[in-house]
């Protein structure tokens, strides 16, 4: 239905501004990001979803030939770790679960990890008992078999304008395809 349909400027915004973020229902830790929302008066709504932590909604609008909501949870997604020690368990303990998810999830995903950067990575700066060289060999092998980038955000406090900002510029590059 949005496929069919070549949108001015102005009603792309409307679409966008009309956008409401998913939260998943099991993320945890997040209030940061759920501030921010609030602060910049960004919609969003939680819910189960079966893959990553963050996806979206274009509410119905019906002025725009959209007749029912269109979720975006099958086409793209964020899964967020809050720290490198919980990135690290899932490299570890739970490494077959997280491949498992990875592998179902969409084409399009990033992994954000915050409170971090990739010199922590390297240079062992985190709590955990992994292995740097595997750490930072397990982040650059899941990028490139399960195609999910990794973007480190070393100061939480922006993680809720990545989360936007990512899903904003994701929806304007799918409607230039259509």
């Amino acid at each position: 239905m949005i496929d069919n349909f070549k949108y001015t400027d102005k009603e792309v915004n409307e679409l966008i501004s009309s956008m409401v973020i998913l939260v998943d229902t099991r993320e945890q830790k997040c209030d940061h990001i759920l501030d921010y929302f609030d602060k910049k008066k960004i919609n969003y709504k939680k819910k189960a979803l079966d893959y990553g932590d963050y996806s979206f909604v274009i509410p119905k609008n019906e002025n725009l030939s959209i007749p029912r909501d269109l979720y975006f949870n099958r086409k793209v997604c964020i899964e967020r770790k809050g720290s490198l020690e919980e990135i690290s368990g899932n490299f570890t303990n739970g490494r077959d679960r997280f491949e498992k998810e990875l592998s179902l999830a969409p084409k399009t995903k990033v992994l954000l990890i915050e409170n971090a950067d990739y010199g922590d990575v390297a240079c062992g700066n985190y709590t955990t008992q992994y292995n740097k060289k595997s750490f930072i060999g397990s982040l650059h092998s899941f990028w490139f078999k399960y195609n999910i980038p990794v973007f480190f955000m070393k100061e939480n406090k922006y993680s809720g304008v990545f989360i936007r900002m990512y899903f904003e510029y994701y929806f304007k590059n799918y409607l230039k395809g259509n």
